[in-house]
């Protein structure tokens, strides 16, 4: 029995210790220039989105549901939570940070997840695209107005995390691909930036470092339901932001290391990383899908690299700051453009023209709102919401009527229905049935091969009906299935 317990304990958190740790630091490095930049778009200081980082790292390693999965302050998060820190301040974003925590919670518990279902794969793919091109987009402003030797760094911190893994498997030298390459990328630039006083933009110069632990504390607010309606709405919205993109990228990393993830367990457990990281002075966050990617992308498959990823940055940020603040933003930016290039579902561009397009079309709408507005929700929420319509509108047009006459024009006469009877294809019912040829006759509805699904569909069968008796038919209405039939007579409708 122990022996079965410390195999699955080794492979849910470290299948091998020295690719957790290396991976892990990958994702942290792939942290740093996002979480400051993150934490200005929120407009607070850049040690609260670290210390979240730190915080929801390490709580959500151990109690999460998605295995290599990195979390911390996002910018979808940031973006909601600035209007409220411009308004209250950060006081108040911490309150909002519990309580959107306890409603993750909440979430979770209840088994909600399973709502992520509703998300097609077309909204999915088209919501990882999307953040590719604004994790792409993201490391622009780092470029503009650089001179040459910024551009010279980029193509050698490019030339290195991709040129040392090729080279190791040509020379078939293992040794080469032992140590991740952004890593490596990280300390040449770094050493050689030092070493040819080569003047450009550091760590340090994207902000503040803190310079100490983090700080257990309630937020400065005073308990009161004034408190709660100034945070109810920004606390709903950063939890339901915050929940979209975790699950989704949960998702993401489940196809790529082809195991499964417990989305409600996730749901939770980021609740608890987020109530943690308030009481730790730290903004909410949610999963960080191009820092998994990397994770992944570099070896991380269990819980240890997600919660090195976070130790290590409280390491860099507060034993090694002298270090990390030298460190070129050039070789951070050479980085994330690897991984905006990983994250980015390359195989769809061609599948735009293969699959159907409706499917095309939500994908792309998924693209283009979440880019035009930079918040994923809005993007999701358009996707999934295209995406109901257009299955809607396929299946309303597999409804088929058929008529039949019995002895003539005098005889009786059926009607046999087959498909789906719902709100998008009522309308056609009603329409496909003549109620003026039928006057006078004996009628016959037969619905075996039909299913009722909502009141509308049910208001339509007694409206067909219901015309038919005004014009002295006889109606009769066979064939209808259980789930049909209890909602027929749960409306009170007349069958014949």
């Amino acid at each position: 029995m122990n022996s079965v317990f410390l195999t699955r304990l080794r492979a849910e958190w470290a299948p091998s210790v020295p690719r957790e740790l290396l991976a892990g630091a990958v994702a942290t490095f792939a942290l740093i220039p996002e979480v400051i930049a993150f934490s200005f778009v929120a407009g607070v200081d850049p040690s609260v989105g670290l210390f979240a980082s730190f915080v929801i790292s390490l709580v959500i390693a151990f109690v999460g549901g998605r295995p290599a999965m990195v979390s911390a302050a996002a910018g979808s998060v940031a973006l909601v939570a600035a209007p409220l820190v411009q308004s209250h301040g950060l006081g108040y974003l911490l309150a909002a940070g519990l309580l959107a925590g306890a409603v993750q919670v909440v979430f979770g518990l209840l088994k909600l997840g399973v709502l992520m279902r509703f998300v097609s794969s077309s909204v999915r793919t088209g919501f990882v695209n999307a953040l590719a091109v604004l994790i792409f987009a993201a490391q622009l402003p780092h470029l503009q107005g650089q001179g040459v030797a910024t551009w010279a760094m980029l193509a050698l911190g490019l030339a290195i995390i991709y040129g040392l893994p090729w080279l190791g498997g040509v020379l078939r030298l293992p040794a080469l691909s032992a140590v991740p390459s952004p890593l490596i990328c990280v300390v040449a630039l770094t050493l050689l930036a030092q070493s040819l006083g080569v003047q450009l933009p550091t760590v340090a110069d994207l902000g503040k470092l803190p310079d100490s632990l983090p700080v257990f504390g309630w937020p400065g607010v005073p308990l009161s339901l004034d408190t709660l309606r100034i945070i109810l709405l920004p606390a709903l919205a950063i939890a339901m932001v915050g929940l979209l993109e975790s699950v989704l990228t949960a998702a993401v990393v489940d196809e790529m290391t082809g195991t499964p993830s417990d989305k409600n367990r996730e749901c939770a457990g980021l609740g608890a990383a987020n109530i943690a990281a308030s009481l730790f002075g730290g903004i909410a966050g949610c999963g960080m899908i191009g820092q998994a990617v990397g994770n992944v992308k570099y070896g991380g498959r269990g819980r240890l690299s997600t919660l090195f990823a976070g130790v290590f940055l409280l390491i860099l940020m507060v034993v090694l700051k002298d270090w990390v603040s030298r460190v070129p933003v050039i070789s951070l930016v050479a980085i994330m453009v690897m991984v905006s290039a990983s994250t980015f579902d390359w195989k769809s561009l061609s599948a735009l023209v293969r699959h159907p397009r409706l499917s095309s079309a939500v994908m792309a709408a998924t693209v283009v709102v979440t880019i035009a507005t930079h918040n994923l929700a809005a993007g999701v929420g358009v996707g999934v919401l295209l995406s109901g319509v257009f299955f809607a509108f396929k299946v309303s047009r597999m409804l088929d009527v058929q008529v039949h006459d019995e002895g003539g024009a005098a005889g009786a006469r059926t009607w046999r229905v087959a498909g789906q009877v719902f709100f998008a294809s009522a309308d056609a019912f009603v329409e496909a049935f003549d109620v003026l040829g039928a006057e006078g006759r004996a009628v016959v509805i037969d619905v075996t091969h039909a299913h009722f699904w909502d009141i509308t569909a049910v208001a339509a069968l007694d409206k067909v009906v219901q015309r038919l008796r005004h014009h002295g038919c006889t109606v009769q209405v066979l064939g209808l299935n259980q789930a049909s039939a209890v909602l027929i007579d749960r409306m009170g409708v007349e069958r014949g």
